[in-house]
């Protein structure tokens, strides 16, 4: 296959003086094995490749935005899950997969069709498999009902012994259990459905596992691997990438996931594709299609399976001695062909949330299994609004028009007589000494406020932006869709976000100048030893901290519930609760916080003249009249503006709220900011609506200032 290509770019003419360019997520040997690829296609067909590494999170915006404008690559490697969104958007070509389709499994190819057309290059398959410790389980359970009779006889509750470990509260991990009790995604009409009996199964065989503890709570995939080395997990639902973070010493195998007993199918997970695809706007489209075929033929696949350690979709490198060697490849093969593709449809995208959602609810104990399935239901709804109607823009067109003649015309009628460069004869000299900060200011501050305003007033769907006016705000303000007591509220995620402002400056400054006052004290002993330790929390990046602190929440394995256990409290589930999912959230953020506040408090107090306790003391002040009547009113003109931005920074403070509690339980400690970018980035890309509320989050902050600076002035004043 590789002399086909390189005749494919010799029958094109001579190779471009322009390298190819492609664009991956690769790292490690997956990486290494791309660049090695490279290398070869050059070497044999004389056109240079230029690889760019782009992150993840990051690619399918750039993809999106890059390649309509001329901007992107030849060719870039991605999942198949997006590919009916590319081809909307028109930026992949058509291959001639169809032709050679017999050298792939055949689910590979089925993946990567939209509409009866091809389009890439299968490179890699990706789905679920169970893998099991061979010392504990010898042989795997074959069926639901085999897997919950051995499960107890592997568990052990008192010494956190499980028999399978997996994310249970992922979507990706429990879609396999939903399509083994003979569960449908969506109905007749293409669109989901969650509230049906299969759904409510599925949720009760998870919950029984869970209730028997014979599955962990709150599973991670750190803590799932973490059980697995250390053996206290017998088995583990994960995919090829966890075989790499397995331990030399732990003897495995991997197999297909088992039957379910009451409707006799297997669970059929999900299966991703990665594929090579061709941008429709390279100019070198036979020798990108040359790359992208030979990424993924047979020789190609063979050094990507044996130094990237992927699972090829190409028949011919399973023949390959090195390849047949590896159990792991070769294990993940047979389990590929009980996978089916991850649907690459639009309504796929909107199944997650949902999900998540129910499936939390369902094993924190907040819904049964049978109300899981319409949990998921309502929030469906209220998160996939219609969208709003097209808006004539000559209106606002207008406004703005007449609000330039009214600025201008106010300019004009303040005009001075005498000429500027006449009245400030050394602005030339001062503009020249601000013009950098000037332009960063106008590059990183107005012009991205200015974009953000303006793309509140339109609506985004696939990569297309229509003009709807003010509908996005009034959807915000109105709460269409949900109450104004839910969650998804503006309103109530506003009250929220007040509150866990008030707390932690209110927690802030009370343990910050607490600690001043105790560092202060000349009683105290290594005061500066303590002065170092304290200011940590706050040197210390907050996402270590805030994923740190969720930790140490963790239900079962978290310091906290060991500590509240050894001092014979009950443990709690932290984020099953609003109120203790916000405790957590606070009581991390108070940890970030009170540095500041003790370092500001600390150096007010140094200058609060020492004559004046001693004269309070003649005068038989107690210290807490010394306290009331010098400190605090001394303290006031430092403290004021540090609590004015501590209170902003705590009302955007994203980090802990996303990373902690993750908005657990079903978005109710969610803030203004996390709930902005969740619209933005999990809910459909909804990049106008998500504007709209970072607009209403900025006259929030207007108002706020307004009030400071009021409070500042009559500071000031007194």
């Amino acid at each position: 296959m590789k002399v086909a290509a390189l005749a494919l770019v010799l029958c094109t003419g001579s190779a471009s003086a322009a390298p190819l360019k492609l664009w991956h997520a690769y790292r490690g040997g997956e990486e290494q094995a791309l660049q090695q690829l490279a290398k070869e296609f050059t070497a044999q067909t004389g056109q240079e490749v230029e690889l760019l590494a782009v992150p993840y999170d990051a690619f399918s915006s750039k993809i999106t935005s890059a390649i309509p404008h001329n901007a992107g690559p030849d060719l870039f490697i991605f999942a198949h899950e997006r590919l009916r969104q590319f081809v909307r958007l028109g930026v992949v070509s058509p291959s001639e997969l169809p032709k050679f389709s017999a050298g792939y499994l055949k689910p590979a190819v089925d993946a990567l069709e939209v509409d009866g057309v091809h389009y890439g290059w299968p490179l890699s398959l990706k789905c679920l498999a169970l893998f099991h410790n061979r010392k504990l389980v010898e042989v795997p359970p074959q069926s639901t009902a085999q897997l919950l009779e051995l499960l107890p006889t592997l568990s052990n509750a008192e010494q956190n012994r499980f028999g399978l470990a997996y994310e249970a509260g992922d979507f990706y991990f429990h879609a396999p259990i939903l399509f083994g009790f003979a569960g449908q995604l969506f109905g007749p009409d293409g669109k989901s459905q969650f509230d049906t009996p299969e759904m409510a199964a599925s949720l009760g065989f998870i919950r029984q596992m869970q209730d028997a503890r014979w599955i962990p709570q709150e599973a991670s995939g750190a803590l799932v691997k973490s059980l697995f080395n250390d053996g206290r997990a017998a088995m583990v639902i994960s995919g090829p990438w966890f075989a790499g973070e397995i331990d030399a010493k732990v003897d495995y195998a991997i197999t297909a996931l088992p039957t379910v007993s009451q409707t006799g199918l297997p669970m059929r997970p999900f299966l991703g594709v990665e594929a090579a695809f061709v941008s429709s706007k390279s100019t070198q489209q036979a020798q990108a299609q040359a790359l992208a075929k030979f990424l993924s033929d047979g020789p190609g696949a063979v050094t990507r399976a044996v130094l990237g350690r992927q699972i090829p979709a190409a028949l011919a490198a399973y023949e390959d001695p090195k390849v047949q060697d590896d159990f792991v490849i070769s294990s993940f093969r047979k389990a590929a062909l009980q996978a089916t593709p991850t649907p690459n449809t639009l309504e796929m995208t909107r199944v997650w949330e949902p999900m998540k959602l129910s499936l939390r609810a369902v094993l924190q104990g907040l819904a049964t299994p049978q109300e899981g399935g319409a949990l998921a239901e309502r929030r469906y709804r209220a998160l996939h609004r219609e969208a709003p109607a097209d808006a004539s823009a000559l209106p606002y067109l207008l406004v703005f028009g007449v609000g330039l003649v009214a600025t201008g015309g106010l300019a004009w009628k303040r005009r001075t007589k005498v000429s500027f460069g006449r009245k400030y004869p050394e602005a030339a000299r001062g503009i020249l000494y601000v013009a950098p900060a000037a332009a960063g200011l106008l590059v990183l501050v107005i012009i991205p406020f200015a974009v953000g305003i303006s793309l509140s007033l339109f609506h985004h769907d696939a990569g297309t932006y229509r003009f709807v006016g003010l509908a996005n705000f009034f959807d915000i303000l109105a709460s269409r869709g949900y109450s104004i007591t839910e969650p998804l509220s503006f309103y109530f995620t506003l009250v929220v976000t007040l509150l866990w402002t008030g707390v932690n400056v209110v927690l802030h400054v009370s343990v910050g100048l607490a600690l001043a006052l105790l560092l202060k004290s000349p009683l105290l002993r290594l005061r500066g030893v303590f002065r170092v330790l304290l200011i940590i929390p706050w040197a210390v990046p907050n996402y270590i901290t805030a994923l740190m602190w969720k930790g140490m929440f963790h239900r079962q394995f978290g310091a906290v519930n060991a500590l509240l256990d050894a001092l014979g409290i009950e443990p709690v589930s932290w984020f099953t609760h609003f109120a203790t999912s916000f405790a957590a959230n606070v009581i991390t953020n108070t940890w970030l916080g009170f540095p500041f506040m003790m370092v500001v408090s600390l150096g007010a107090l140094q200058s609060i003249p020492q004559d004046l306790y001693e004269a309070a003391e003649v005068d038989g002040a107690s210290k807490w009249t010394q306290f009331r009547h010098i400190t605090l009113p001394l303290l006031r003109p430092a403290l004021l503006p540090a609590i004015i931005l501590g209170s902003v920074w705590t009302f955007n403070m994203f980090n802990v709220i996303y990373l902690v509690s993750g908005g657990e339980p079903g978005g109710a400690t969610d803030i203004l900011v996390s709930e902005a970018f969740r619209w933005a980035f999990q809910r459909n890309e909804q990049y106008g609506f998500a504007a709209a509320y970072s607009v209403l989050i900025f006259f929030v902050l207007l108002g706020w200032s307004s009030i400071t600076r009021r409070i500042s002035r009559e500071e000031a004043a007194g």
